[in-house]
This record gives C-alpha cells, sequence and structure tokens, in this order.
C-alpha cells in the first residue's frame, strides 16, 4: 500500500495516507451483492435461489442494491483517514523513542520539518532496533508475530535495560497461541521483574471474544500454572473473562432459556434467530435441547450491530459474574495460585508434616512472619478515575465506623429467573466490595459532601500508608499431593510468598484456625490452636465454627442477623445466662428463641474470660 502511494502523483497540499480503506472500498465494488435472484422449487420441494439473467445471458442488476453500494462507499470515502495502530504510536513519540521490530521493509514518517519522508528499513534493522531496546536507548518497543519469533525482550539480568516491561496486547486476533507466544517475548527466566501485561479492547463487547479465547487456553495449559500467570500480569484475566469456562458455559444456557421465555431485554427470541440463523427451536415447539456450542454463539454475536451487540453482552455476563460471585462468596472459586508481594517475610517455625518413604521428599508446615507496607488507592486517582459529586459518583459515609466510600456504578446482575439485580460497587482506600442496591438502602451508609469525604479519605489514605503490616501465614510446602486431602478442605488456597529481596516460599495456605486439626492430623508437638483473645478475628474472618475450650462445651460461630456480622454462642447452659452477661455478653429474642452473642469489639477480652 506504501508503495502504491508513493508512486501516484501526490495532491498538492495533501500527505500520504496509507491507511485499509482502499481493500474495503475494492471489496465492496467487487463483493457487494447487487444482482437479481429468483427463487425456486427443486425437485425435493426445497426452496432455492439462483442469479438472473436476460435473454442475451447478461446478469440483471438491482437498482436499489446499486444505490445502496455506491451510498455506502461515498460515505466511507468522506470518513477521515484513521492511522493503525503502529503508524500513530511512531506518530505521537518519534521514531527516537519507539523501536520497531515488524515485517515491513519501508514506512512513511514524520521529519522535523513535518515533511513526510519514506524510510527505507534493512534486513537487520530489527535487530538494531530490539539491542536499542535492551540497551535503554529507546524506551518504546513494538513488534508484531514477525517480530515475535526466537526474540527475548524481557527485563534480562544481563541487559542494560531491566526496568518493568508493561505489555500492551493490541489485536490479539484468532490465533491465541500466536497471542500466548507474544506475551512469553516478555517473560522469561533470568529476568529483574516481571512484566506486567494490558490487553487493549475498545466497547465493541464482541471483542470479549478474542480475549476469551486467550484466557481459555491459559486455563489450559498445564505448564503455565496461575502463579506464572500471575506474575506477569497481576491478574491479567479475570474468572469472569474466560467466556469458555463451565461458569459462562452454564451461563449460556440459561441465557438461551430467559431468551424463549421473553425475560431478555435486549433482544427478542424471533428476531435473535432471524439475525443470526442459530436454530434454537424444537419442529414441535419448544426449546432445543442440542443448543450452539459458547464458540458459535459468540462468532454469531460478531455479526450483529454494536448497540445490539453490547446489550446481549451485558446481560450475559451479568449471568457469568452472577455465577462467579457465588462461588466467590461460597469458597468453591478456583483461583489456583497466587502471587503475594511482600516486602519481607521471616521464618518462625519449621515442622515436618510427613517423610515419603521412598524419594525421601519431605511435608513441612511453616510458620512465617510476614510484613508488607499498604498501598491505598491515593485521593488523587481516584479524582483522576471519577468525577467525585456526580450521580455516576457518590461520596459517601458509614455512620458507624465512620469510614468513607466511593459509590461507582458496577455491572448489573441477572438472576436465574431473569431478575435484574441493581449493584454498586463501593471503593475504599484498601478495598473494593461490589453492594446490591436493596442491601446498600438498608445499610448504615449515607451520603456527604465532596469536602467532608475528600478529608476523610486522605486520613484514612495517610493511615494506611503510616506503617507497615505484620501478618502471621502458615503454609504446607514441599510434597503436598500425598496430603492433599488429610489437609483441611474449607480454604483451599496455593500462594507463592515474594520478597523484595527476591526471596520467595509456596504453598497451600493453612489458616491458624486449623492448626490445632492439622497438629492432631500428622501427631505434631507443641503445635496448639488460636488463642481464645484471637479466635473471634479468625471466626469472622473464615466463617468456620470452632469450640470454645469451656466447661460448658460452647462454640463459636459467624452469623447474619439483620445484615450485621456477628459472633454467636451455642451449646450454651440455659441456666447460666446472667454469668455469660457479666462476662460482657448479650441476649437478642429472634423468633422466639434467646440467641447469645459476644460483641464484635470486645471478642478479645470476652471469650478468654469465657474460657478461663
Amino acid at each position: 500500500m506504501t508503495n502504491r502511494r508513493k508512486s501516484e502523483p501526490p495532491a498538492a497540499g495533501l500527505d500520504i495516507i496509507a491507511d485499509c480503506k482502499e481493500y474495503v472500498i475494492d471489496y465492496l465494488a467487487k463483493s457487494f451483492p447487487v444482482r437479481l435472484m429468483q427463487v425456486f422449487t427443486d425437485e425435493e420441494g426445497n426452496l432455492r435461489s439462483e442469479a438472473m439473467s436476460d435473454e442475451h445471458g447478461n446478469p440483471v442488476l438491482c437498482s436499489r442494491a446499486i444505490a445502496a453500494r455506491d451510498a455506502l462507499i461515498e460515505q466511507l470515502c468522506a470518513l477521515p483517514p484513521i492511522a493503525s495502530a503502529l503508524d500513530a504510536i511512531i506518530e505521537h513519540f518519534g521514531t527516537e523513542a519507539v523501536a520497531e521490530v515488524t515485517g515491513r521493509t519501508r514506512r512513511l514518517v514524520l521529519g522535523r520539518d513535518g515533511q513526510q519522508r519514506l524510510e527505507r528499513r534493512s534486513a537487520s534493522a530489527n535487530v538494531a532496533e530490539a539491542q536499542c531496546f535492551m540497551d535503554a536507548a529507546k524506551r518504546i518497543l513494538v513488534f508484531s508475530d514477525a517480530g515475535g519469533t526466537g526474540r527475548s525482550y524481557h527485563a534480562d539480568l544481563d541487559a542494560q535495560n531491566q526496568q518493568r516491561r508493561v505489555h500492551f496486547l493490541l489485536e490479539p486476533g484468532w490465533r491465541a497461541d500466536n497471542a500466548i507466544q507474544g506475551l512469553g517475548r516478555t517473560n522469561r527466566t533470568n529476568q529483574a521483574c516481571a512484566p506486567l501485561f494490558r490487553p487493549v479492547t475498545t466497547d465493541v463487547k464482541g471483542e470479549r471474544r478474542f480475549i476469551s479465547t486467550i484466557a481459555r487456553r491459559l486455563d489450559a495449559l498445564g505448564a503455565l500454572t496461575r502463579g506464572q500467570r500471575q506474575t506477569g500480569g497481576q491478574n491479567l484475566f479475570d474468572p469472569a473473562d474466560n467466556l469458555e469456562s463451565d461458569s459462562a458455559k452454564d451461563a449460556l444456557s440459561r441465557w438461551f432459556h430467559l431468551l424463549y421465555d421473553g425475560k431478555l431485554e435486549a433482544a427478542c427470541f424471533g428476531d435473535f434467530v432471524e439475525r443470526t440463523g442459530l436454530k434454537l427451536e424444537n419442529p414441535d415447539g419448544g426449546l432445543s435441547d442440542n443448543l450452539p456450542t459458547i464458540q458459535r454463539w459468540l462468532n454469531r454475536i460478531l455479526a450483529l450491530p454494536i448497540a445490539l451487540q453490547n446489550g446481549i453482552f451485558e446481560e450475559y455476563l451479568g449471568l457469568v459474574e452472577a455465577r462467579i460471585e457465588a462461588a466467590r462468596e461460597a469458597g468453591t472459586l478456583d483461583l489456583g495460585l497466587e502471587t503475594v508481594r511482600v516486602d519481607s517475610f521471616s521464618v518462625l517455625s519449621n515442622d515436618v508434616l510427613r517423610t515419603d518413604p521412598v524419594s525421601g521428599a519431605e511435608t513441612r508446615l511453616v510458620s512465617l512472619e510476614v510484613k508488607r507496607q499498604l498501598r491505598p488507592l491515593r485521593l488523587k486517582r481516584l479524582v483522576r478515575m471519577h468525577e467525585i459529586g456526580s450521580p455516576q459518583a457518590i461520596p459517601l459515609r458509614n455512620a458507624r465506623s465512620g469510614k468513607v466510600a466511593l459509590s461507582v456504578p458496577a455491572r448489573r446482575l441477572i438472576a436465574d429467573d431473569g431478575a435484574v439485580i441493581e449493584r454498586r460497587r463501593l471503593l475504599r482506600p484498601l478495598q473494593s466490595v461490589n453492594w446490591t442496591l436493596e442491601a446498600l438502602g438498608e445499610s448504615l451508609w449515607e451520603e456527604v459532601g465532596v469536602t467532608e469525604f475528600s478529608q476523610l479519605w486522605a486520613q484514612e489514605e495517610d493511615a494506611a500508608a503510616a506503617s507497615p503490616v505484620t501478618e502471621r501465614v502458615h503454609l504446607a510446602t514441599g510434597l503436598l499431593l500425598p496430603v492433599w486431602k488429610r489437609l483441611p478442605g474449607d480454604h483451599v488456597r496455593v500462594t507463592r510468598l515474594a520478597a523484595e529481596d527476591g526471596s520467595s516460599i509456596i504453598g497451600r495456605e493453612v489458616l491458624d484456625i486449623d492448626l490445632a486439626k492439622i497438629a492432631e492430623t500428622f501427631g505434631l508437638k507443641g503445635v496448639s490452636g488460636p488463642a481464645p483473645a484471637e479466635l473471634g478475628r479468625l471466626v469472622l474472618a473464615s466463617g468456620t465454627p470452632q469450640p470454645l475450650t469451656s466447661h460448658d462445651a460452647l462454640t463459636i460461630k459467624r452469623s447474619l442477623v439483620g445484615g450485621e456480622l456477628r459472633l454467636e454462642l451455642t451449646g450454651y447452659a440455659p441456666e447460666r445466662l446472667d454469668w455469660y452477661k457479666t462476662k460482657g455478653c448479650f441476649t437478642e429474642i429472634i423468633r422466639y428463641r434467646t440467641r447469645l452473642f459476644v460483641p464484635v469489639s470486645k471478642a478479645s477480652s470476652v471469650l478468654p474470660a469465657i474460657a478461663a
């Protein structure tokens, strides 16, 4: 295209524009259907069509189709030129800052005088450009499939440029293996730091089709574990990104049923079938048992108008996220191995759980003291992200705790019966959670002014960043497979702790609340369960009921009462209610039953007094 445009006599005062418009217009001129078709019935009674010709054998053209084609070509020719991503990046940053490693032998660049010039690139240009990037002479590298084979662009310890790579994935295409190979160019061994991957898409929801394919391939690659994936991408793909997972397939089946029942807003059953050509209904009525696969459905969605495409995806993703949220709350969502960045960690204890009789490999229980600096969301960044005080970003303050949060829109969920669950996302300095509008209306969150919100946010931000947090973490490490089922199964989370000094440790996380059970299972001595002072906090965090060592054989559990999490004591002796109250407990009659609770704020002092 560049050679063709360069050979043409340029119009006065116009630059050479080498975009793909010519290909699109040539395709329309040659392939747009303009011939009249006639319908006939074949010998078997099936309707067929064939092109019409006049008595001399010349094709009969449709004037309306010709007018539509010419109008479309006229509109396309009137659109402003859109540069390719590669040319736009080079034009914006300049050739002095961008290293190009592609298959192009020539390119149009802007000179210092603002005039275009044709630059020829030799076969060795790619090698020189890549070396400039590795030597830190150029801060930006753009490479294509042609420039991504057999080369490495990671932060090699032997290279001068050891800065962290931020890898933007543009136009992933249909070939997921090519995209994964490209991601591997910047994430390799002997690197100073892992890259940060950023997939780039537009607001056309159909592009999720391509990202989904890559996410599925990463899930399917046994050699590429979740830990390696997050080390390179820091949660590059959310579980909802994989539109070919079991949750996504189940959501699609439910979507078809809701579409057939007329409970969706974006599309109706008849219109969707007509537009996509999918056969969803049995000849005798009812939804077909042989529904299209997720891949076929996604491909057909890509052909729909963008507005309809986005509406369908919004409802479908609402079904997917409803399943992901349910699995996350139930603790059954498989997150795989996660990498947790910490400042430092030290080993407090290291006990052997099992020694393999054949290989001699050990399974160990390691207790660590972990220090990490909290990195809260800064107010300046929050202001850049959202217009605080607008209907889309409402500042809130909790009347009980005094903490603040920014309420922003969140994707609504679609229940299995088609009911729409509207949600808001509450952004806080250290975390963000989704709330339904119903739960938010019954909570103690209330609107505040922007000035008060900014002051309180800054105070929480400073308090969180003031000093590092020290935590105690327990990991089962080493040969885990033989003892996997003997470890407590309520909390399955494999974690890699990575410190700033380069040291790391990987294992299955064990809660404090499960230490006593593990010690009993494997016969460990000197390992005991949590102290009563810590028991309340651990039960609130894990949701697992625990016995409280006392003469009453009490059990402490987490209960939800009136939308509030409480610590409840069960198995108490009714005749000793007054004694429990003297220790700090309180009672409440709910549905004609007296229930005993421990104040959450005083649990660290009340529970030891009861257990004494």
